[in-house]
């Protein structure tokens, strides 16, 4: 292509694109004055209000604020504690001759457990008995000298003393030959042992631990501030995390009078039936000690709370809109709150979306899981009205 053939090209593009542009203004709608002449931020602010009047209300999840039996209560820690616990020791020094128990097993009151070697307790037995003989004939014949006035008074009583010692000394020494054999005071469960048959114990050494595990006490703390609430026989639940799912009842047998200066803290004292032995001293226990009868309590879900600051709010539906409300609240069990001051019984209340509630915006209710459901006419959601009608 040569030189003049593209001038020629070009300069017809140009002539198009002006023609174009001249039929376009020709038949562009006239513009709106008032429009021309408001200012850019009213016909934002204008803008803005139509989206917020014609918008869609926004989706949330809500309930009704239940009526429900709920008591006062305790939540605290403690621990599992024998109702008898004893290290079985000897009281004289001997020699294990034989052990008539079986680790882990359940004994009886007054049961053997251990025998030391009574050889030389029996010999101090009989020796002591042959001296009681001998006082008690001296003792005999000095009465009777005593009363033909052949020997003085003071020789009379001087045989009468010795008769005296000799008795105590059989008795001292038949309560030593009784201590070679070593009994349960109580009836419980053997422990471990950590002496064998031939070991020499002194007094006082280790043998094996004896624990009457049935009941069971179980001890707890409790702030200062509750002791006013704390009484001898009230009622109470322990769980434990070994025994997930199992619930144990007792009840208050001791309040400690001295409170602890260190952690502002007293000590309380309960007993837990252990029928079935499933629980062990040393658990870690989780208590929940009920200080007042049950009683009807307003209750919602946890989730429904709205924190700020040391105050605490909900979202509460009203015709279709939500009303943010302050509410006092109350004890907390298993997810739900006591609601003291600020609800009413079947008000509604929004338990998820608060993040983009404000005061006086429109919503649409749905269910946990459910669809979407439309406002009625009264202002109640289909929703809303289905669980009131099951409440009634």
């Amino acid at each position: 292509m040569n030189k003049s053939a593209i001038v020629a090209t070009a300069a017809l593009g140009i002539v198009a694109a002006a023609s174009a542009g001249f039929w376009v203004g020709a038949n562009r709608p006239p513009a709106d004055p008032a429009a021309a002449t408001a200012p850019a931020g009213t016909a934002t602010a204008a803008a803005s209000a139509q989206s917020g009047a014609n918008g869609a209300p926004t989706t949330v999840e809500a309930t009704r604020v239940a009526v429900m039996a709920m008591p006062q209560s305790i939540t605290a820690v403690g621990s599992l504690r024998s109702d008898e616990s004893i290290t079985v020791r000897p009281e004289v020094a001997g020699r294990i001759s034989a052990i008539l128990f079986k680790e882990g097993q359940q004994v009886g009151k007054g049961m053997m457990l251990v025998r030391l070697d009574p050889a030389i307790n029996q010999a101090e037995v009989q020796q002591a008995r042959a001296n009681l003989k001998l006082a008690q004939t001296k003792y005999d014949r000095a009465v009777e000298l005593s009363q033909r006035n052949f020997i003085s008074g003071q020789a009379k009583d001087e045989a009468e003393n010795n008769l005296r010692v000799a008795q105590a000394a059989l008795s001292l020494v038949e309560a030593r030959l009784a201590k070679t054999e070593i009994r349960a005071p109580f009836a419980g469960v053997i422990g471990l042992r950590v002496v064998s048959v031939g070991d020499y114990l002194k007094e006082g050494a280790d043998i094996v631990n004896l624990e009457s595990i049935d009941p069971l006490k179980v001890d707890f703390r409790v702030p200062e501030m509750y002791l006013s609430q704390v009484q001898q026989g009230q009622t109470l639940t322990v769980t434990l995390d070994a025994l997930p799912g199992k619930k144990f009842e007792g009840k208050v047998f001791a309040v400690n009078p001295l409170v602890d200066a260190a952690g502002r803290a007293v000590v309380i004292r309960a007993i837990v039936r252990n029928t079935d032995t499933s629980l062990r001293p040393g658990m870690f226990a989780r208590v929940n000690l009920i200080t007042r009868a049950e009683k009807e309590a307003l209750v919602i879900p946890e989730q429904a709370i709205v924190p700020q600051g040391e105050e605490q709010y909900v979202f509460r539906v009203v015709d279709g809109k939500v009303a943010r409300v302050r509410v006092e609240i109350g004890q907390r069990r298993e997810a739900k709150v006591e609601i003291l001051k600020g609800l009413a019984a079947n008000d509604v209340v929004v338990t998820a979306g608060q993040l983009k509630l404000r005061d006086g915006m429109a919503v649409t209710v749905i269910g946990a899981n459910g669809p979407a459901s439309a406002s009625t006419p009264n202002g109640k959601s289909e929703v809303a009205l289905r669980m009131s009608q099951r409440t009634d």
